[in-house]
């Protein structure tokens, strides 16, 4: 219902439709004694939990553009990934005329700003994994985080893996 309500006050606004096609994402993470951590933010239409993401910028590749929104939305830089760890689907809503994947690119934080473009408009959490999972409410994303979290337990234990979690 109230989704609902929120979707009526925009229109009312003359909120024009968000426009189609891919968006790209940033997966920040790092690790704390051992453990794979991530980062999460949240949307400022609903405040849900997610991770940083938006539509490629013109001259940058999906992934320096997730990396951008990264930085931008949460203030963390780091080393991302040219591959991305999967992809989830964003729903249909009365602003969004169809369902938009988002491909998500893991970035390794190296740098944590204590202000950034966005932080006025939102909050940023560090979480486990499990808490990452109650936190994350779009179908699909706390996928990504887990896959991530088994690739990195995976290369932990290969034999030129780190203790850490860092190959």
């Amino acid at each position: 219902m109230l989704d609902r309500v929120i979707a009526m006050f925009r229109n009312l606004k003359g909120g024009a439709p968000e426009p189609g096609g891919p968006q790209f994402g940033a997966l920040p993470y790092t690790f704390v004694d051992g453990q794979l951590v991530v980062l999460l933010i949240t949307s400022r239409g609903r405040g849900k939990w997610i991770f940083p993401k938006g539509r490629q910028i013109e001259g940058m590749t999906p992934w320096d553009s997730a990396a951008h929104e990264a930085y931008e939305e949460a203030g963390v830089e780091g080393e991302i990934e040219e591959t991305p760890i999967g992809s989830y689907f964003l729903p249909v809503t009365d602003e969004r005329p169809a369902r938009v994947e988002v491909k998500m690119f893991p970035l390794k934080v190296t740098r944590q700003r204590d202000d950034w473009k966005e932080m006025g408009q939102r909050y940023r959490h560090w979480a486990v994994l499990p808490e990452a999972k109650r936190l994350i409410t779009h179908d699909g994303l706390a996928d990504l985080a887990a896959a991530l979290a088994s690739r990195e337990q995976s290369r932990a234990k290969s034999p030129t893996g780190n203790s850490d979690g860092s190959a």
